[in-house]
């Protein structure tokens, strides 16, 4: 009877529980449906016109950017709070940016792309908002954050309220600097405030003929300067690489772009405070190469390619070359030895026979100092016959731009392995991390020349009175580069730890990195350095 009863009780609800689901199938489907008209962003013929500009959107840079299925979007249904200017009767979810996190090779990455389908990817206030939540998530999360930039500046309906957005972009730009990595990718427009957030970000990199950066545009220069410009000839990729050094590389297309940024995030540890990472290498640390003993040429006075030596020192020859098109004296790059990341700076004596100039000491001094930044250690191949003379150079502040290099250097930390090639003269001696600057590991080539100025100058100084006489400054020019122009002297000292076979460079080097892998060094305490801007 009890049991009967109970039947009947309970009868109702067995009845609700077997229903068709239709109520949470209507939900489910209507969250499918927004989600799908999210991601249409400002709809099918304005993705179209993306794509015949030969431009992605926002959501396919993405998925060729993160690994496959590993995107989690956050604020997908945001939306613009504006009334004026009609904006009120106008609404798209996202409002002009996606943001979220993946993994780039299993590692976590945060990432928000600019949607030129959207407005015009213009930055509002809840734009902004959406940008600030996915930078302080990376920040507390200690992980790389990359921006893809395309957009055409704040949104000018909404006024202050969008200039405020960003400038909570620029601060939290500030704070992870030095913390986590942060790298810019410019895919289409950028101008006005959009172009200060990638200013601050530690790389820059655009594509050709569909990107360009400028504070103002060509309009503006034409009506306060009278000059006449493309937007291309004003921030182009073109100029942005070579003349201003804004950018550090530029890709022919979207996917090209986006490959390489996977391939540049793996040479990058998480954070300031992460492990390098470490990948399988399949080149063996000791090997040595014959080829090195004779690649520096018998004359003094003729140039070798310093990027055949540096793909015969680092595994598998892999060298990812950073700012590759400006100040060309001197390279500047990642690479891996033994699995592990190294950052490399090294003078190029195929252009101005490797001199440092303004350019050059800019170019290498921001790259030692993101090293140092992230604990990536710094291999330095030297061959150097000085700074760069002439009016140019010293009105444009010569002592001040080398003064950062020898600054940086002075100022880094991290493990400094150092490899003088062939000339190491003058000032510029001290400033490519010798063992003054705390060098840990300096070891020179045979054919090294360390000294004040090369032979023939020396010789006019000391012997002015003899310059007249052919075979006497022939006689002093020889006792002079047998005296002076070679590395015993320096070694003699301790300035040189020692003198090592070419052939061998790879795997002292590699020996060397793993040694200092243990390395603590630690600057006085300040609040911050002030180095000569």
């Amino acid at each position: 009877m009890l049991a009967l009863c109970l039947c009947k009780e309970w009868s109702p609800l067995l009845k609700r529980q077997t229903r068709k689901p239709t109520h949470m199938k209507h939900i489910l489907e209507r969250l499918e449906e927004r989600r799908e008209n999210a991601r249409l962003g400002g709809g099918k013929a304005r993705i179209a016109a993306q794509h015949q500009r030969g431009k992605l959107t926002a959501r396919e840079r993405i998925d060729l950017l993160m690994d496959h299925n590993s995107f989690e979007e956050f604020d997908m249904f945001v939306q613009h709070r504006a009334t004026d200017f009609g904006m009120e009767k106008s609404h798209v979810s996202g409002d002009g940016v996606v943001c979220g996190w993946g993994t780039v090779n299993g590692r976590v990455v945060f990432v928000f792309a600019k949607d030129f389908t959207v407005f015009g990817g213009s930055l509002s206030e809840t734009h902004a908002q959406k940008i600030t939540k996915i930078q302080d998530m990376a920040l507390k999360n200690r992980a790389p954050i990359i921006g893809l930039f395309d957009a055409g500046g704040a949104r000018i309906q909404e006024g202050v309220a969008a200039l405020g957005g960003y400038g909570e972009v620029f601060q939290r730009n500030v704070l992870a600097s030095g913390v986590i990595p942060q790298i810019s990718l410019i895919m289409g427009p950028c101008a006005g405030g959009d172009v200060y957030s990638p200013a601050m970000t530690d790389f820059i990199f655009m594509v050709r003929d569909t990107s360009y950066m400028f504070v103002t545009g060509p309009d503006v220069v034409k009506t306060v300067t009278n000059e006449t410009v493309s937007a291309e000839e004003l921030g182009g990729a073109s100029i942005h690489t070579t003349k201003s050094s804004i950018a550090d590389r530029a890709y022919d297309n979207d996917v090209e772009a986006l490959l390489q940024m996977r391939r540049l995030i793996d040479f990058l540890p998480a954070s300031n405070t992460a492990e390098l990472p470490e990948w399988p290498s399949f080149d063996n640390g000791e090997r040595i190469d014959m080829s090195l003993d004779t690649i520096v040429p018998e004359s003094p006075n003729k140039p070798y390619d310093m990027h055949e030596l540096i793909a015969k020192i680092v595994d598998e020859g892999d060298f990812f070359e950073i700012q590759e098109a400006h100040a060309k004296n001197i390279l500047t790059g990642f690479a891996r030895v033994e699995g592990r990341t190294v950052g490399i700076v090294a003078n190029q004596p195929m252009v101005l026979a490797g001199v440092l100039d303004s350019d050059a000491s800019r170019k290498a001094a921001r790259f030692v100092r993101f090293c140092d930044c992230f604990n990536i250690p710094i291999l330095t191949l030297v061959d150097v016959p000085g700074f760069l003379p002439g009016t140019a150079q010293e009105y444009g502040g010569l002592i001040k731009h080398g003064a950062k290099l020898l600054f940086a250097y002075a100022e880094a930390t991290v493990p400094k392995v150092t490899i003088i090639t062939r000339k190491a003269f003058g000032g510029a001696y001290d400033v490519m991390a010798s063992k003054h600057l705390r060098g840990d590991v300096n070891y020179a080539w045979p054919t090294a020349q360390i000294a004040v100025m090369g032979a023939k100058g020396a010789v006019e100084i000391i012997f002015r009175a003899d310059i007249g006489d052919a075979e006497k400054i022939a006689a002093r020019t020889k006792e002079y580069e047998e005296r002076f122009l070679s590395p015993f002297v320096a070694a003699e000292r301790g300035y040189i730890d020692e003198v090592i076979m070419p052939h061998s460079t790879r795997r002292r080097v590699a020996r060397a990195l793993a040694m200092l892998r243990g390395k603590s060094l630690e600057n006085p305490w300040k609040k911050h350095d002030n180095i000569p801007l």
